[in-house]
């Protein structure tokens, strides 16, 4: 998606680590239009159609995955990173590695929110190393659920993650795919 590169290059920063920080219109202050050009990117791509739910992580992909289930007129829920006194009932769970917070995470969602009635996209909107978009498929698959595939807003492709789950085979699309990011700037993969 040409706007979200265009974005990336103009307001974004690289910081120690090849971390890309684009909080100033993707998860920190949120750019709710090109959030809607986004679900319209996605939905060019996925059939929608086939699509009940939308799943998340917390915190970060929750803006966007919020507004592309408005605009398809669908629910969304998001793996919650710790249980709290208001979740009832029986719990997936899934043990991820955060590359943002350096430590194992335990996601973790209500068995009320996605049963295997559910067909799911997942939406998010970064891939480092994967594990988050890891982690919610082994949600999805505990539910019994059908996976109809994984949008991603920007897609660290140095990191692997993106590479792995379609090495797998997996409906997924990026909408960005750095390929390089350091103190010379930021390289977008080619489209396929």
């Amino acid at each position: 998606m040409q706007e979200l590169k265009e974005r990336i290059v103009k307001e974004g920063k690289v910081l120690p680590g090849s971390i890309i920080k684009v909080d100033g219109f993707l998860n920190h202050r949120v750019d709710c239009a090109l959030m809607s050009r986004m679900a319209d990117e996605f939905a060019g791509y996925f059939d929608i159609s086939k699509v009940d739910l939308v799943l998340t992580a917390e915190a970060s992909g929750i803006a966007l995955a919020a507004v592309c289930a408005y605009k398809w007129g669908i629910p969304m829920v998001y793996a919650k990173k710790a249980k709290s006194d208001n979740i009832e009932g029986g719990l997936y769970q899934s043990e991820i590695y955060s590359y943002t917070y350096k430590k194992k995470v335990t996601q973790i969602l209500s068995k009320e929110w996605m049963t295997e009635k559910n067909h799911v996209l997942i939406v998010d909107d970064f891939m480092a190393n994967g594990e988050a978009v890891r982690g919610l498929c082994e949600l999805v698959q505990q539910a019994g659920a059908e996976l109809i595939g994984i949008g991603i807003a920007v897609e660290k492709g140095f990191q692997g993650g993106g590479d792995r789950l379609r090495a797998m085979g997996l409906n997924y699309k990026a909408l960005a795919v750095i390929e390089k990011a350091d103190e010379t700037g930021i390289v977008f993969r080619e489209e396929d």
